[in-house]
């Protein structure tokens, strides 16, 4: 069963932030407050970084991806920040074909492999050890 995701104040990551920083363990940290260490060490790098403004971010989109409601960067125009989008979706749109090609291949060998072997749930393609 999943667990909830929990939604952290931007004061709470940076005071925990900063309690890292001042010398507090990771571990006792994590244990007090059943947080992940790594969670702990992204946020303590990222306050050391970027300060309390790092710790601000809005959960839901990753750092780097830009923001289609945000206004356009100084000197770009809306033109050309729309065809950098372009480029970047047409870039997925390759990627996401050169991956489906790969895996229509690798059923097509599956289905005929287990057509040959006349069993629909074939067995793997290598024997078990004698262990």
């Amino acid at each position: 069963m999943s667990k909830a995701k929990r939604v952290f104040t931007a004061e709470f990551r940076t005071q925990v932030a900063q309690r890292i920083l001042q010398g507090e363990g990771v571990a006792k940290l994590h244990h007090e407050f059943a947080i992940k260490k790594s969670v702990l060490y992204r946020w303590r790098d990222r306050f050391r970084k970027e300060g309390a403004a790092g710790l601000d971010r809005k959960p839901g989109r990753p750092p780097g991806i830009p923001d289609p409601t945000a206004a356009p960067k100084p000197g770009v125009s809306t033109e050309e920040m729309l065809r950098r989008q372009m480029a970047e979706l047409e870039r997925k749109i390759g990627q996401q074909a050169v991956q489906l090609d790969f895996f229509k291949r690798a059923f097509k060998r599956v289905r005929e492999s287990s057509q040959r072997s006349g069993n629909a749930g074939a067995t793997a393609s290598t024997r078990r050890s004698g262990q």
